[in-house]
């Protein structure tokens, strides 16, 4: 029995960001190019902040046109959190990483997000200022030789 690849998709993007309306019609249009070439797509999350919630309900969105089959939606939260129970409903999984020693809780969102960086197959991200968690993260993410789309600026 041959098993479909999964290819891993990572968004990324600001806390605070207006893009609403381009995030929503590019993310769909970079899904439906994937989909044309890859039969399976893991999509990695955070949760902390105003681009993830947003972008985590486009994907969803975009599941029930493109096919729920071949979309899956992780949440991957720094550390465990009393909330767990509507993580795990809303999203197909929970990932919380594990480290050798837990991080502090001001570094365990960076700690994360290098975890999702380095497990990416492609970096997705709506990065509009060179400041912040999310542009740390795609930086970090090319270093590991990602490859990189900001759909900020529409590449």
């Amino acid at each position: 029995m041959q098993v479909e690849p999964i290819y891993r998709v990572v968004l990324f993007g600001h806390r605070d960001f207006d893009g609403h309306e381009m995030l929503d019609e590019r993310l769909c249009a970079l899904l439906k190019k994937l989909l044309k070439t890859q039969p399976f797509l893991e999509i990695y999350i955070g949760r902390n902040g105003e681009f993830d919630r947003y972008a985590a309900s486009a994907v969803k969105r975009m599941r029930h046109i493109l096919g729920e089959e071949r979309i899956a939606l992780y949440c991957v939260l720094p550390y465990p959190c009393k909330d767990m129970e509507y993580y795990e409903r809303y999203y197909d999984g929970v990932i919380v990483p594990t480290y050798k020693k837990r991080p502090h809780p001001k570094s365990a969102i960076e700690k994360r997000n290098r975890f999702m960086a380095e497990r990416a197959d492609l970096v997705v991200c709506y990065v509009e200022r060179e400041e912040g968690g999310a542009y740390a993260a795609v930086r970090y993410a090319q270093q590991c030789g990602k490859s990189v789309v900001n759909l900020a600026k529409n590449e």
